[in-house]
């Protein structure tokens, strides 16, 4: 099967739902579980660029330790403090309470600036059982490989967002080997998932489990920073949330992503500018010109 390009034409087949006139019910509802002690900032990144996407109700779901500062820093947000472990993740006893919020949300994304633990694995099996839409990255990819049937039996198939080295704990393999054939890789993830997988680098690729792909030539350098990740994973939340079905909101996101840190790039320079300038691009790369709701 042939791979297409990702740019501004490809994406008027895969229309976004209207934003609506309505109140923030009908934007739909996103829960972000995120963070722990030492990676506090992962859980605000994300939760600002679903926010900046269009989504209406936003939840936080962290490690008590960070829960003031967040709550303060994200005054849109409800913030929720879950027990934490002494490696500063989560504690195995808050799995029960994040699967009964994830239940209750439209979309959620899980695992930026998760600690990595053995709470993980049971997390993202948790978070999987849900009828909504999830989006899982970082610790919790690295956790997949043992909750394989759980992904495979999600009623909407899950978005996943590895780098190469997440991609090669999902696939098993060695890094360089994805990094030899990355395409290659994402078909492979999204076969063994049944999931909407994205490959980052510096070029990356979208594959769909129906084997549909699509290559993306990348935004620039500059988009290789800390915390870059948490805003993509932030933005596809936040279109999830507001209707989008995973492949439509991947693509998007991918693109959105890609043209903030163009924009950024031809405002600031090649490099330098910082993961948190990328979400204020986003509204007028998904409602340009203050297109009006319908």
């Amino acid at each position: 099967m042939s791979v297409e390009e990702l740019d501004a034409g490809l994406l008027q087949r895969f229309p976004l739902p209207q934003v609506g006139s309505g109140d923030k019910d009908q934007r739909g509802s996103i829960l972000v579980i995120a963070g722990s002690r030492d990676v506090a900032g992962a859980a605000l990144l994300t939760a600002v660029a679903a926010m900046r996407a269009g989504a209406g109700r936003l939840q936080i779901a962290t490690v008590a330790s960070a829960t003031p500062q967040l709550a303060f820093a994200m005054p849109e947000a409800m913030v929720i403090g879950v027990a934490q472990a002494d490696d500063g993740g989560f504690a195995a006893s808050a799995v029960r309470d994040l699967a009964e919020r994830a239940g209750k949300a439209d979309a959620v994304v899980a695992g930026p600036g998760l600690q990595g633990n053995q709470v993980c694995a049971d997390l993202a099996a948790a978070v999987l059982k849900n009828r909504n839409k999830v989006a899982l990255d970082a610790a919790l990819l690295h956790a997949l490989p043992k909750r394989a049937d759980a992904a495979k039996r999600a009623e909407v198939p899950p978005v996943l967002l590895p780098h190469s080295g997440e991609m090669a704990s999902l696939l098993e393999c060695d890094e360089e080997e994805v990094q030899a054939d990355p395409l290659g890789a994402g078909r492979r993830c999204a076969d063994r998932y049944d999931a909407v997988t994205l490959v980052k680098g510096t070029q990356s690729y979208v594959v769909a489990p129906d084997g549909r792909a699509f290559h993306y030539a990348g935004g620039g350098p500059g988009l290789g920073i800390s915390g870059s990740g948490d805003v993509l994973a932030g933005i596809v939340g936040g279109l999830l949330a507001r209707g989008a079905d995973p492949l439509t909101a991947l693509l998007w996101s991918v693109w959105c992503h890609g043209e903030a840190g163009r924009r950024l790039g031809e405002r600031i320079g090649t490099l330098g500018y910082l993961a948190r300038e990328l979400p204020g691009e986003i509204p007028a790369l998904l409602f340009p010109q203050g297109a009006q709701a319908e």
